[in-house]
């Protein structure tokens, strides 16, 4: 155990950057998860009194899921910039503490946004249900939350970017 904790957290910081991308990952899946749900359960109710919207609420639904996809976008990235994807991992100890907090904060904040989506397609799709044609409007209420959403994923791979420029000492042997 303690060679496996030399090799990956204090003689180099791959161990820190994959928690990191494994920890956005877990938030943006659970958050897009819950999101869909949410929206979910609203389109049933809806589509059980008015079948002929699922089109339309389709998008609706589907929407709460992008934040699980960003997130996966997230983990790659740092997989690839710390050169684990080439089999070559080169990560200082300080980097990939860096990479864990990008990957938290990025994971926190795909997990909320999704949930918060999740809620304003459900108010979306009960005002398609009652309006369909307001149904382009609608789509604009949970689009609102995606803009912060994305916001953290640009963050994020600029901060893996910069994190990953930093050509600090290796940690002594």
């Amino acid at each position: 155990m303690e060679e496996f904790w030399k090799l990956y957290f204090t003689q180099t910081g791959i161990g820190w950057a994959m928690i990191g991308a494994m920890m956005a990952v877990m938030f943006g899946g659970v958050g897009s998860a819950t999101g869909i749900r949410i929206a979910g359960a609203q389109a049933g109710g809806a589509l059980s009194e008015k079948p002929e919207l699922f089109g339309k609420l389709l998008i609706l639904m589907a929407l709460p899921g992008t934040q699980g996809f960003y997130s996966f976008i997230i983990a790659i990235y740092t997989a690839s910039r710390t050169g684990l994807l080439a089999g070559k991992p080169e990560v200082t100890p300080l980097q990939g503490v860096g990479l864990l907090f990008v990957g938290i904060c990025a994971g926190i904040v795909q997990w909320r946004s999704a949930v918060y989506q999740g809620e304003a397609a459900a108010a979306a799709i009960s005002m398609t249900a009652r309006r369909p044609d307001q149904s382009g409007r609608s789509i604009l209420i949970p689009a609102l939350v995606e803009t912060y959403a994305v916001v953290a994923l640009l963050a994020s791979i600029l901060f893996i970017t910069w994190i990953m420029g930093i050509k600090a000492p290796v940690a002594v042997q």
